[in-house]
């Protein structure tokens, strides 16, 4: 099958971008939320990141007119699913939440429509349960920021058909973007990973091993990482990493376990950039504020 509409479900950090490369990449995309402020604000950061790419460099205007011409929003997602080749969730990390949008997928896309979960933890293969075409239900996992992380995950469950996979490797591919296909199994790879140096990263930072900036520094510049731990898990919002690690918690055990103060931390409200305050300071455009 050839993909040719992209409906992107969740305007958040993670579905934003990812419509902004699905767009970019010359699909027909639409990004659908329940909130018209956030479509508004998604829409208005495809606008600055595309001015952002011209003045670096890294788009032509023709490429800017083309992106913006090909994205739309939508707060129907019962009316976008009925045209759409392939479906890409990306709601917050609630499983609830999750099937709720898997299950209206489902029910009025076209029979040969796929259904991507942009998951970090949640297996496929219960995923798939949730619609009547588990063979193709797949995870198609992106990284923020979307529009400058090269990676996808492509996790297969149980029943996801070969022939999904392969058209989700054509889209990632068109996307400009590298794929690794990975077994089904609790946090696949990356966030196994990042789920335990950030978590790592909050224990230090409750011990006073050193500041959070210095922790983020030696993480940076010892182990070339391209950002800190404690300034990711502000990006991603740290709501999201409580959700995840509470979830590996459950499924691996003990080694990922909360740090108590990253709990502290989401029940003072204190998520990350999004809500203007979490390990670090941020003004209303989302910049560190620097003490």
């Amino acid at each position: 099958m050839t993909v040719t509409n992209i409906a992107v479900v969740g305007a958040g950090v993670m579905g934003r971008g990812i419509a902004y490369v699905s767009a970019l990449a010359g699909f027909h995309t639409t990004l659908v939320d329940v909130s018209k402020e956030q479509l508004d604000d998604a829409y208005r950061f495809a606008e600055l990141t595309a001015e952002k790419g011209i003045k670096r460099g890294k788009l032509t205007e023709e490429q800017s007119i083309q992106l913006l011409t090909q994205l739309h929003t939508s707060l129907d997602l019962e009316d976008i699913a009925k045209n759409a080749d392939l479906i890409i969730e990306a709601v917050p990390e609630k499983q609830v939440l999750k099937q709720q949008v898997l299950e209206v997928a489902d029910q009025f896309s076209p029979q040969h429509a796929i259904i991507a979960s942009n998951t970090s933890t949640i297996s496929p293969t219960e995923l798939g349960s949730y619609t009547n075409r588990p063979e193709q239900v797949v995870v198609m996992h992106f990284f923020n920021p979307v529009h400058r992380m090269k990676l996808i995950e492509i996790v297969k469950g149980l029943e996801t058909g070969d022939e999904t996979v392969r058209v989700i490797e054509e889209v990632a591919k068109t996307m400009g973007k590298e794929t690794v296909q990975v077994n089904e199994f609790p946090g696949f790879v990356t966030s196994r990973i990042s789920a335990l140096v950030g978590n790592e990263a909050f224990h230090m930072l409750q011990e006073g091993v050193a500041s959070a900036e210095d922790i983020d520094k030696a993480i940076k510049l010892g182990l070339n990482y391209p950002m800190g731990p404690l300034e990711l898990g502000d990006l991603v919002g740290l709501d999201a990493r409580l959700n995840n690690l509470r979830y590996l918690h459950e499924t691996l055990g003990d080694k990922f376990r909360p740090a108590p103060l990253l709990e502290q931390y989401v029940k003072a409200g204190r998520l990350g950039r999004k809500s203007g305050r979490g390990v670090y300071d941020y003004n209303e455009s989302g910049e560190k504020v620097t003490k």
